[in-house]
């Protein structure tokens, strides 16, 4: 074997981390509407009055997050300019389905390692005494950013008790006001309507970005990102192209530039071109499609599992009462009960919203009435591939061996038990 170096490469990059969803640029792009009206609701905190709530609203890489981070750092140093007493706080709830967790984590945010509170144990009025100590200890205006705030579900009451708690005499020196961000356009309509009340928000809506826009995004990055001429004319056009696509999401359209990147730097080439960007979308589809596939529960990748034992055979669109019979076969040879039909039709019904598999409805009359054909709509040897642990775990069908075995990318031990099932 060579012996292997690390040696830096500045050829086409100029800096490469511009290009992650974490760095804040200058400016903000393609959002000017949106930022006009957040401006506005962030006013009042300048003028050291009751803040707003705010609650935005769009899909994943629509410019929420980044707008919030904008905006919230130019208020702080106009904040310390005119000395305004203002503090931010920013929560992140993905994985705090409940209120509770999330009074937690504020009170935890303002406290010192060695004297935050625990996760469990306390009543619910106690956390809510211990938040309105440390909220009344930093005084001033407050606002707390509740990312993905739609994470908490119908547990909303946070989202009471902070708006009202100046008037309900559990603060005197702090105004408060809520930033909630959420993925859930619908997020608002679900929740309570004491709760609706009591918050008098302030709704932005970021809507996706077109292809024009994602471009100017794009452009913005790159002229930072790299080198003058490292990019061929046609690489930003293609990649907002295929972003518009995506839902119009910023975040996978500079993922794929850098991508993109990536893969000319490897071949030391001296532009990243547009066959450069046709695979690193063929490399990130198939990577999103393997956490998908990773991210199912046991029952569903089984459900998937005895589909792509028709796939392999060639039988494919198969009906949804044989797919459960092989799965049945599957469940019963790993020890398993199997669910019930319904439920692995609502599993091959999730599969087809997520692009798994493709579904078309049948009707043969009388005779034969109406079902359900299925077929994989993604490549089998990278579902089979993404579901390697649970091949090792349950062994190979027969109609797959010779795509297993023929593949490097379908990790499973030599030493397992991959026996031929039925």
């Amino acid at each position: 074997m060579h012996e292997i170096s690390f040696q830096p490469d500045d050829s086409l990059y100029r800096d490469r981390d511009t290009l992650f969803e974490d760095y804040t640029p200058e400016t903000i792009v393609g959002r000017d509407d949106e930022l006009a009206q957040y401006h506005e609701a962030l006013q009042p905190a300048i003028n050291g009055e009751q803040p707003s709530n705010i609650f935005l609203y769009g899909k994943t890489g629509v410019g929420k997050t980044a707008s919030t981070d904008y905006l919230l750092s130019r208020l702080e140093k106009d904040a310390e300019k005119f000395d305004v007493d203002l503090s931010v706080v920013y929560l992140n709830c993905e994985g705090l389905n409940k209120s509770y967790q999330v009074a937690i984590q504020l009170v935890n945010q303002f406290r010192d390692e060695g004297d935050k509170i625990s996760e469990t144990g306390h009543p619910r009025y106690k956390i809510y005494e211990f938040l309105w100590d440390e909220l009344d200890t930093v005084g001033g205006i407050v606002l707390i950013v509740l990312d993905e705030v739609d994470n908490i579900g119908g547990d909303d009451s946070i989202l009471y008790q902070i708006p009202r708690a100046r008037s309900n005499d559990n603060l005197q020196d702090a105004k408060v006001g809520i930033i909630g961000i959420s993925n859930d356009l619908a997020f608002r309509d679900n929740l309570s309507a004491k709760v609706r009340s009591s918050l008098t928000e302030k709704s932005i809506s970021f809507p996706p970005y077109d292809a024009n826009e994602l471009r100017d995004v794009l452009r913005q990055r790159a002229d930072i990102a790299f080198h003058d001429g490292a990019l061929a004319d046609d690489v930003l056009p293609l990649c907002a192209a295929y972003g518009a696509q995506d839902s119009g999401d910023a975040r996978k359209a500079l993922d794929l530039l850098r991508e993109a990147g990536d893969i000319a730097r490897a071949e030391s080439a001296e532009q990243v071109e547009e066959s450069h960007v046709n695979r690193a979308r063929e490399k990130l589809e198939r990577e999103e499609l393997m956490d998908g596939i990773a991210d199912l529960a046991e029952h569903q990748q089984l459900t998937l599992y005895a589909l792509a034992t028709f796939e392999g055979a060639g039988e494919t669109p198969v009906s949804s009462q044989t797919i459960y019979d092989r799965y049945s076969e599957l469940s019963h040879h790993v020890g398993n009960d199997p669910l019930t039909s319904r439920r692995v039709r609502d599993f091959l019904k999730e599969m087809a919203d997520l692009s798994l598999i493709q579904s078309s409805a049948q009707n043969e009359g009388l005779s034969g009435g109406k079902y359900k054909n299925h077929r994989l709509q993604a490549d089998l040897r990278t579902v089979l591939a993404a579901l390697s642990d649970l091949l090792e775990y349950v062994g190979v069908h027969e109609s797959i061996r010779d795509t297993v075995e023929s593949s490097d990318e379908i990790m499973i031990s030599t030493e397992s038990d991959s026996s031929t099932l039925l």
